[in-house]
């Protein structure tokens, strides 16, 4: 193989896409630059190439630089572009998808604003009556009850939205650490129904279980699967029993090597489009709904990161009218 044929080589052990620049033109193109550009992009005109004004400016400046643009691909697609200098051989250029990154970030803004904003409803009440119940004279006996009341229903509130909160990124940061305890999950949905049963009274709800018998042991981490059933069978409770359905159906069966948990209930169901967003933090079909029953809008993705964590998934189903399934399918070991 010739220096040339070498040096093509090299190039393509990169995974992102990589070109080296002579004289004006695109002297060799790796595989990602081939797709990203097109596959004749070898031999033509640099600004034929590459039609972007800030990259071609970079690239002609022949000394070392990197930059951060958008447009190349797709009009919003961004790079980090980077040119060094390689001598007589040319210039060497390198295109970096930032995509990932700036998809990260808006995710971690978003959460951000989602949590100040789920926080500050719940505060600001409390500020409002506090200040209320604080200032001087006298105030009703039936006010200051209903004030106080209001006070302990919000801060409750807040204390759910921040244990979630908590309970979330105490999973996340055990995503990859596989657990390691041998669990009965048939045990694990039994205590999450007697968990239940009180919001299932108040809710005027009955929950029905259909546990094989003797399933065999999984191996998982206790509090989390318990966690994930809780959260399961509440959001049934919560909003799938409705004034003519009042039972969810809780079931557990083996599957050959797997275990398949499901909770399902008749309630109203959900409409297609908000299905793919479900397990999105602070995601709810039904602000107003959600808040009125209690939820935090955390529950399933709480419960989809579990999932993930014991190599497992979640599958959940809903035609309106016809109530909703959560389906949860986990290795055994």
């Amino acid at each position: 193989m010739d220096s040339s044929g070498s040096l093509a080589a090299l190039l393509d052990a990169f995974e992102e896409p990589t070109l080296i620049v002579r004289l004006g033109l695109v002297d060799l193109a790796n595989r990602a630059a081939r797709a990203l550009l097109g596959e004749a992009i070898a031999g033509r005109d640099l600004r034929l190439a590459i039609r972007h004004p800030l990259a071609l400016e970079t690239i002609q400046a022949g000394r070392t630089a990197e930059v951060q643009l958008a447009g190349i691909g797709a009009a919003d697609r961004p790079w980090r572009l980077a040119v060094s200098p390689i001598g007589i051989a040319g210039t060497l250029v390198r295109l970096y998808d930032r995509s990932p990154l700036e998809s990260a970030e808006r995710t971690r803004t978003d959460f951000v604003a989602n949590a100040s904003h789920e926080l500050r409803t719940p505060l600001a009440t409390i500020i409002g009556y506090a200040e209320t119940l604080a200032e001087p004279g006298a105030i009703g006996e039936e006010m200051r009850e209903r004030f106080g009341a209001t006070i302990q229903v919000e801060a409750r509130r807040m204390l759910r939205i921040v244990e979630d909160l908590m309970s979330l990124s105490r999973i996340e940061a055990e995503r990859y650490r596989a657990p390691g305890e041998q669990v009965d999950l048939g045990e694990v949905i039994r205590i999450a129904i007697d968990h239940a049963a009180g919001l299932a009274e108040r809710r005027g709800c009955r929950i029905e279980a259909m546990i094989a018998a003797d399933p065999p042991l999984m191996r998982g981490d206790f509090a989390q699967l318990l966690q994930l059933a809780d959260n399961l069978i509440a959001n049934a409770v919560r909003y799938g029993c409705t004034m003519t359905s009042c039972t969810i159906f809780v079931s557990l069966y083996v599957e050959g090597e797997r275990l398949q948990l499901a909770v399902r209930d008749e309630g109203d169901g959900i409409a297609p489009e908000h299905l793919p967003r479900l397990t999105e933090r602070f995601y709810r079909v039904d602000s107003a709904r959600s808040r009125e029953s209690g939820g935090t809008g955390l529950g399933l993705a709480i419960v989809k990161h579990i999932v993930e964590r014991h190599r497992g998934v979640l599958d959940i189903r809903s035609t309106p009218g016809n109530g909703t399934e959560a389906i949860v399918t986990m290795p055994l070991s």
